[in-house]
């Protein structure tokens, strides 16, 4: 069965998933790390769909459905024309699921009508890059990647997915020189409400926001480590809509752990420095634990994974096993991928 059909199959007709074992409230001490996929791909975005199923997009054009009741999977490789596709942003309403390549032509995939994955928006700029994408809603979308003008590329859909339009750099803060942003996660966009926080790196890291879905912007400074093409912030979470969280680093210097990690508790207007000096160094994702209250958080890149029960100003280091993205399905059991391989988390309290 062709992956499509199955992704249809599951966003239309959700079925009750197995329950996790609900465990006491209390401070992460361990990860039991259980592989569910391995092949020959670099997976750097992976999203849980409504029903509890996995879905991801990687390099080689390769994309995929894992079932957790049969513990199944149905991948495919997708072509478009001579073209081999490489993804980095997926995200996901109730009706569709959504693949977003990088290099130019950029191209998004959305479930068809027809029983196919659908091209609904394509860029042929040569500088395009993109590097995220995520909804606020079931109609309304957005992804941005590097600037292929003055201002980095946003795009927003409004009715579904079904179209896109770039937005016009008069309305977007202009992009300092060489500012850009890093495809590590799919993390480089953050929403709560009707809001959106978008993350930058390379030579500037600055957090873009939105109170309105896009229609206006402002943009906030960030503190930490930038200046080179290899540094600066990688991912961007939100608790609620004050408290938020980015990681980032330089990828090249992955132990160093100065202004590497930062907190906003005003809806990202000012950022200060948690646990400055102190590990870990460079993640390429972050993500608040579910139900924890916004104190409790995950980092994870390619030198492991890091747990902190106070909002960053202490981290546990959890493992050594490295991978480039996670996502929770509760505030106990989340999904991690990186080289060639998905696993499920399993944290122990």
């Amino acid at each position: 069965m062709r992956l499509v059909a199955v992704l249809i199959l599951f966003l239309t007709f959700s079925s009750c998933m197995q329950t996790e074992e609900k465990r006491e409230a209390g401070p992460i001490q361990a990860v039991e790390i259980e592989p569910v996929f391995s092949d020959s791909v670099s997976i750097r975005a992976i999203e849980i769909l409504a029903d509890g199923s996995l879905a991801f997009a990687g390099s080689k054009g390769k994309y995929g459905l894992y079932n957790p009741q049969t513990e199944t999977w149905n991948t495919g490789v997708m072509t478009y024309d001579s073209i081999t596709p490489n993804f980095r942003a997926v995200a996901h309403t109730t009706q569709d699921f959504f693949m977003l390549s990088i290099e130019s032509p950029a191209l998004l995939y959305k479930t068809g009508d027809t029983g196919r994955m659908e091209v609904v928006y394509k860029e042929d700029n040569p500088k395009a890059f993109y590097d995220s994408m995520t909804f606020w809603n079931n109609q309304e979308g957005i992804a941005m990647g590097d600037p292929t003008d003055s201002c980095i590329s946003v795009i927003i859909t409004r009715d579904g997915g079904k179209s896109w339009n770039k937005l016009s750099c008069d309305i977007l803060p202009e992009a300092v020189e060489g500012e850009a942003a890093f495809a590590a996660s799919n993390s480089n966009i953050a929403i709560y409400g009707n809001q959106a926080w978008i993350i930058t790196g390379v030579m500037k890291s600055r957090v873009l926001h939105t109170a309105d879905k896009g229609k206006t912007w402002e943009v906030f400074e960030t503190p930490l480590v930038q200046g080179t093409p290899t540094t600066g912030g990688y991912s961007i979470d939100f608790y609620d809509e004050n408290i938020g969280f980015i990681v980032g680093g330089d990828y090249s210097n992955a132990e160093a752990n100065k202004a590497v990690k930062a907190l906003t508790r005003d809806g990202g207007k000012t950022w200060e420095l948690v646990a400055d000096n102190q590990n870990p160094g460079y993640r390429s994702c972050v993500r608040f634990v579910p139900e924890s209250a916004g104190m409790g958080l995950v980092a994870i890149g390619f030198e492991g994974i890091d747990y902190s029960a106070d909002q960053g100003s202490t981290w546990k280091h959890l493992s050594e096993e490295g991978f480039f993205t996670v996502r929770f399905l509760n505030d106990s059991v989340a999904y991690a991928a990186g080289t060639n391989r998905i696993a499920k988390l399993k944290f122990k309290r």
